[in-house]
């Protein structure tokens, strides 16, 4: 049965890192105007590099904007910054590359939340490319982000916080609580590149395709420990227990595929805090990723 929204719909914050992309800003506020019912409890923040001359511009007389002009950060620090200015119950990251196409979408959303009492979920909406395959765009309720303290690693340079995000829920849905929802009917359509849906661009090509990677591999621990503070509030309903983010561990680069394999193998496989078929999907898909860094197969998709 759904869930009846409140009679005040929640504000919804989506937070967008921008650079040398005004006219994909344009357009994806000119979606929001087209698709949303509840106009007036949506806000965007934006954060804009301060060498970003041609973006300093960009506001809109329809949509509620914070923007933040700063210096150039890592893509976890620009998505902690926006959500430090968010007024949100619900916080979405977006790109600048997308666009959002179902009318109504806050409002299935504001449904999602009001579903789950305990605001404690992961939801992503489909992008026409990935899908249901990963949280490209992940949303969080607020409580959630007060939850996990830092919900965007600021180790992260351009790539991976969905799927940290994702590896994360993973593990409490291997703990028997599955609080991953994937809103197939809800689109937030991602031209991307890859889908042939835009040109390759100086954006696109300053972030390393490769480069957070070993980041991903050192926040394992970190994970594992926000998962275990979540399925103790899910489990016991301990609030009060002192945490703190787990710090990177120094993750090297493996010299040679043998010993990419055996480190993915002790790193994925045998992480008994994931599910099989996901644990054995980051084996398959990290030994990939090695290998077309390298030149040795053609880059996976993803």
């Amino acid at each position: 049965m759904t869930a009846l929204i409140p009679m005040k719909s929640p504000l919804i914050s989506l937070l967008l890192p921008t650079r040398g992309r005004p006219a994909l800003v344009e357009r994806f506020l000119k979606s929001i105007v087209d698709t949303t019912k509840y106009l007036d409890q949506v806000e965007v923040i934006l954060y804009i590099d301060d060498d970003d001359i041609g973006s300093h511009h960009l506001d809109s007389a329809d949509v509620q904007i914070v923007k933040i002009i700063g210096p150039a950060l890592s893509m976890g620090d620009y998505n902690s910054a926006c959500l430090a200015q968010a007024q949100g119950d619900i916080i979405i990251l977006v790109n600048d590359d997308v666009v959002i196409g179902t009318h109504g979408w806050d409002k299935k959303i504001a449904e999602l939340d009001a579903s789950i009492p305990d605001k404690i979920y992961l939801a992503y909406a489909n992008d026409l490319f990935k899908k249901g395959d990963f949280c490209t765009f992940p949303i969080l309720s607020r409580r959630t982000c007060e939850l996990l303290v830092e919900p965007y690693p600021k180790e992260y340079k351009g790539a991976f916080i969905d799927t940290h995000l994702l590896d994360l829920f993973k593990r409490l849905q291997h703990a028997g609580y599955d609080r991953i929802h994937y809103l197939g009917d809800v689109v937030f359509e991602h031209l991307h590149y890859r889908s042939g849906k835009a040109p390759y661009d100086e954006t696109y090509g300053k972030r390393g395709r490769f480069a957070d990677d070993s980041i991903f591999l050192a926040l394992i621990n970190s994970r594992q420990k926000a998962a275990d503070r979540l399925l103790r509030i899910l489990r016991d309903g301990e609030t009060q227990v002192p945490y703190s983010p787990e710090p990177s561990a120094t993750v090297k680069v493996p010299e040679t595929l043998f010993k990419a394999i055996a480190e993915y193998t002790h790193d994925f496989l045998f992480d008994r805090g994931l599910p099989l078929r996901w644990k054995s999907f980051l084996w398959v898909w990290f030994i990939g990723r090695y290998m077309a860094e390298r030149g040795m197969l053609r880059p996976f998709v993803r």
